[in-house]
């Protein structure tokens, strides 16, 4: 018998056959489908949305179908430049790890575009990429719809969502050989597409998961850049609050170089991002309230201008344990309906305001209805004072002071006993049954109480155990009594509070 590689079993010749064989009868239907459109004769197969509204957009920009070539944008010394700056340059290692070798098996390439579809790096199977060398599939061309047509690449940035193009989707024919899966990658800070991944093969080699395989592979390329974000974020706050508190009580806000709302105080008095000028110093914030902005590094100080004199409201809110709840505004008291309670501690969580949909939602649930709760928030305006409570979305126009709030803000910035000494006062609205109040209320106690465990500070524990929730916790009573001294006098209240 002859030496050698064994004979691969008859099952799996026959499937790969009838593979190769739909793989052909699809790729002639693609391009029958492609030639009937672009002569404008009827067919009753056309091509998919996405491909046929990219066909249109392509041929609008006067792609020549049948000898159409890329936009050579950059030079090579140019695209290094652009490679050097680039926001996608931290992911790129990630992105190698997750498609490169996968890509190299297959024989196909991954592709990195900027958010113009101006390619900045490939990388994959040698053969391969010299085989994209001769069809211009190289660094510095640009890969947008109006430069080559319908492509992977330039089709998911415009329309921002993941796709792929097989065979005679691709409008030139150039590229009927190939096959390519893209998907955009945006930017977390402000949402805009900064770029797209592709993964690019011979049409014979192409693997039916690879658009999985790109689509997840972008979706950690964000989630990296998030967390490097995240991590510029509390450097910036922990270098610049001292500039926030030297406002003293006037209305102020540290801001991310493109306007993100990064600290505020009082909290909830300005919305999640300001809309930067493009040019000047000076920023609108409401109707009648205008900042300034001060430059730090790598964003700003921003203080509020008041014209005229014109004074900011303050609007305390202490809703913790609060059976009749009562606010101050500009130290007035002004007692309130639960429901109007309510109202103001969804705005006060969601300081970008709520429409009148969802706050019917956070107040009854899939059965809400936006017409009671604009009826209610009329009642509500008139019943504090107009300016505090903008429309269209609803939202708080004033300075916010909340013990619900301050909890939070404790938490996040690691001052767990005074979190836990905050939220000792009592549930948030303990009577409401508000759909959106009691999943803030069971958030809070359950993050405290999670924080307090793992701190393990004795004086944190000391304070939740003394509350009526704190009394049935076994666990930290039992805890706190094993954190304290064993000739601490707490230990006997601790053990009166565990009898029955």
């Amino acid at each position: 018998m002859a030496q050698g590689r064994s004979a691969r079993p008859a099952g799996d010749v026959d499937r790969d056959h009838a593979t190769r064989t739909t793989r052909s009868r699809n790729v002639d239907r693609l391009a029958r489908t492609r030639e009937a459109v672009l002569s404008r004769d009827a067919t009753d197969d056309g091509p998919r949305e996405v491909v046929s509204e990219s066909w249109q957009r392509s041929l609008a920009a006067h792609v020549d179908p049948e000898h159409g070539r890329p936009w050579h944008a950059f030079e090579r010394r140019e695209v290094d430049d652009l490679r050097e700056g680039h926001p996608l340059s931290p992911v790129l290692p990630l992105l190698r790890d997750t498609l490169v070798a996968i890509a190299d098996q297959a024989h196909h390439m991954m592709i990195v575009t900027d958010a113009q579809g101006h390619i900045l790096w490939r990388e994959g199977e040698r053969d391969v990429l010299r085989r994209a060398e001769q069809v211009e599939l190289v660094e510095g061309t640009r890969w947008s719809e109006e430069s080559i047509g319908t492509n992977a690449m330039g089709t998911a940035l415009a329309a921002d969502s993941p796709v792929q193009i097989h065979s005679a989707e691709h409008l030139v024919r150039t590229y009927h050989q190939w096959t390519c899966a893209a998907a955009p990658i945006h930017d977390p800070d402000t949402g805009e597409t900064i770029g797209a991944v592709d993964v690019t093969g011979p049409l014979s080699t192409f693997h039916p998961t690879t658009m999985s395989l790109v689509v997840a592979a972008a979706r950690l390329a964000e989630n990296h850049l998030t967390s490097r974000m995240a991590l510029r974020d509390e450097v910036f706050r922990a270098r610049n609050l001292p500039h926030l508190a030297g406002l003293g009580d006037a209305p102020g806000a540290l801001l991310s170089s493109r306007g993100r709302v990064l600290a505020a105080q009082p909290l909830g008095w300005v919305s999640d991002r300001v809309v930067l000028p493009h040019e000047g110093d000076r920023v609108i914030l409401g109707e009648d309230t205008e900042g300034v902005l001060e430059p730090l590094a790598e964003g700003y100080l921003l203080r509020v201008l008041r014209p005229g004199g014109r004074r900011w409201a303050s609007l305390s809110m202490p809703f913790l344990g609060a059976q009749r709840p009562v606010v101050w505004l500009d130290g007035r008291a002004v007692r309130l309906s639960l429901r109007h309670a309510e109202l103001l501690t969804l705005l006060a969580l969601h300081p970008e305001g709520l429409t009148a949909d969802r706050l019917a939602t956070a107040l009854y649930g899939d059965a809400g209805n936006p017409v009671t709760v604009r009826a209610e928030m009329h009642r509500l305006r008139c019943h504090l004072d107009e300016g505090v409570i903008r429309t269209q979305p609803y939202r708080l126009h004033a300075g916010v002071d909340a013990d619900f709030l301050d909890v939070r803000e404790s938490l996040r910035s690691g001052r767990i006993r005074d979190a836990a000494e905050e939220a000792a006062r009592g549930p948030l609205l303990p009577a409401s049954e508000a759909p959106g109040v009691r999943a803030e209320r069971e958030h809070l106690e359950a993050s405290v109480r999670a924080a307090v465990v793992q701190r393990g500070d004795a004086e944190a524990m000391w304070a939740l155990a003394r509350t009526p929730e704190g009394r049935e916790d076994t666990e930290l009573v039992a805890r706190l009594l094993r954190a304290l001294p064993p000739t601490d006098p707490r230990h006997i209240e601790l053990t009166t509070l565990r009898r029955p």
